[in-house]
């Protein structure tokens, strides 16, 4: 049956909306120097894209602004139906947050290793023999979420409240970080002082694949610098193809490190990350507001990327079904990686 032509319409008028509401947050986001603030609130909402968890922040500051909810941050977010399997209910009069859901379709190949031989699957077509099935992300629409403050019915578990730690590292953390580096085939050591590396805090060495990371510091320091030197070994690495603005990559790592470290309760309100505008006006071919929005997302699948592989104790995950993780929503899909022709670069020394 052809699609309704005022439902694609509507459609249509929503998604464009949808992208209008995003690139006004990214520029809010960039002449208000609030990068800090994007990535912790993104590392509460890890499980989606940053794109979609932008959307939620700014929907939710203008709805705490009418005076709609009662706390200028969202805590838990899910869809109607979500919360109805919760035992809750959407309170009457609260409009929900639209964000972007993700439209799939089916594409089968007899030659799955042949990019050009897959071929879309309609609704209820079968594959033929000996032909591979996968889905693919085709596109988006529009979706609603409600905060659980917008919502009435049964209790759902609350998360433990995060403690900002001064000098010591969470438990577990440094040993887990140090772990991960090992895995990429990186030797870990520790330096007397910055002297030592340039005046840096921590150094990552592509050549003679070794992490050095200054040994004066509290450990909170020390281990906030371990996840920015895994951030660059995990995004960074240097090749003919991709040569990333230094700017970029440093603002990458260090948000890498600000959400590793949100997760895990850690105070990370002493560190400063350029103003976003002074990087991305250097990545040429792309606007500022396609910079943030690819960075954003980079960041948070890195950062996700990490802490599903830390064996430590870890808040934010604000989505209730996350108790459940059987019921993860689909995130969205990332965009692509932002690049700029540069000097290439051996050694990433971290202030």
């Amino acid at each position: 049956m052809p699609a309704n032509p005022s439902s694609r319409d509507n459609r249509d008028l929503k998604l464009a909306e949808l992208h209008e509401r995003l690139t006004t947050a990214v520029e809010a986001l960039v002449a208000g120097n609030q990068w800090r603030q994007a990535i912790e609130f993104a590392a509460r909402f890890r499980g989606r894209s940053f794109n979609n968890s932008l959307l939620i922040w700014s929907q939710h500051a203008a709805a705490f602004e009418r005076g709609s909810v009662p706390s200028p941050s969202p805590t838990y977010v899910a869809g109607f139906s979500q919360w109805l399997m919760l035992g809750r209910r959407v309170s009457p009069g609260q409009k929900g947050y639209m964000i972007f859901a993700p439209v799939t379709a089916r594409f089968a190949s007899s030659a799955p290793a042949d990019q050009t031989s897959w071929r879309r699957l309609s609704r209820n077509e079968r594959p033929r023999a000996g032909e591979v099935v996968r889905s693919r992300m085709i596109g988006t629409r529009p979706a609603y979420v409600w905060d659980v403050s917008q919502t009435d019915g049964a209790a759902i578990p609350d998360h433990p409240t995060p403690t900002l730690l001064m000098g010591n590292a969470p438990a577990g953390l440094w040993d887990g970080l140090a772990s991960l580096i090992h895995d990429a085939s990186f030797v870990l050591s520790d330096t007397a002082d910055a002297g030592a590396i340039g005046g840096a805090n921590g150094v990552t060495n592509f050549d003679s694949r070794t992490v050095s990371i200054r040994a004066d510091m509290d450990d909170a320091a020390r281990a906030k610098t371990l996840v920015h030197e895994l951030a660059h070994i995990r995004m960074h690495e240097p090749s003919v193809e991709t040569q990333l603005h230094r700017g970029v990559a440093e603002v990458e790592a260090e948000s890498v490190a600000l959400m590793v470290g949100s997760a895990h309760g850690m105070d990370t309100s002493v560190y400063t990350i350029p103003y976003v505008s002074s990087w991305a006006a250097y990545v040429k071919g792309k606007t500022v507001v396609e910079v943030v929005q690819a960075t954003g997302e980079r960041v948070r699948r890195t950062a996700a990327a990490i802490l599903d592989q830390l064996p430590t104790e870890q808040y934010g995950e604000t989505d209730p079904l996350r108790f459940d993780r059987s019921n993860r929503a689909p995130a969205i899909a990332a965009t692509g990686l932002v690049t700029e022709p540069h000097v290439a670069r051996s050694e990433i020394r971290s202030l």
